[in-house]
């Protein structure tokens, strides 16, 4: 597995993962025990739901969107998140959906009070097999400088 350090997440650069398959058992046991809504846990009363079917939870999406983040490639070096923005839900997350992850830089810089690292902007973009987006946000985190980076700073 590849990892960059802060030096190597320039802006543009792009990680991804994925796909993730997301079964409707899964759906249906991390409902029951995070999220217990009715559209979450029962095939019957989803049906007449807004979503007219089993859909998997907000809090579910953004734990698969977890998962994918610690197994992109290229991966961050990230020693702390420092914030979540702008988190949107488009199109909700349906069992048998293909999840794939798109990490993109969008600014850095260097920390003022500490030489051993940096912050780093991204944009994230979690979409299905169809293209659509489920899950998209802003990410903030501090990512480890290179060694030798650190060393001549």
């Amino acid at each position: 597995m590849t990892r960059w350090y802060f030096e190597d997440a320039e802006v543009g650069k792009k990680l991804t993962s994925g796909p993730y398959f997301v079964a409707k058992d899964e759906i249906v046991e991390f409902a029951k025990k995070y999220d217990p809504q009715p559209f979450h846990i029962d095939e019957e009363a989803a049906a007449r739901s807004v979503f007219a079917g089993l859909t998997a939870s907000g809090a579910h999406t953004f734990e698969i969107l977890i998962s994918l983040l610690v197994r992109s490639e290229p991966s961050l070096r990230v020693m702390a998140a420092l914030g979540w923005d702008e988190l949107g839900l488009p199109i909700a997350v349906r069992p048998g959906d293909g999840l794939d992850l798109e990490v993109t830089v969008l600014e850095k810089r260097e920390s003022k009070s500490n030489p051993d690292r940096g912050i780093v902007r991204t944009r994230i973009q979690l979409r299905n097999q169809k293209r659509e987006i489920v899950l998209q946000c802003l990410n903030t985190v501090l990512v480890a400088r290179r060694p030798e980076a650190k060393a001549s700073a």
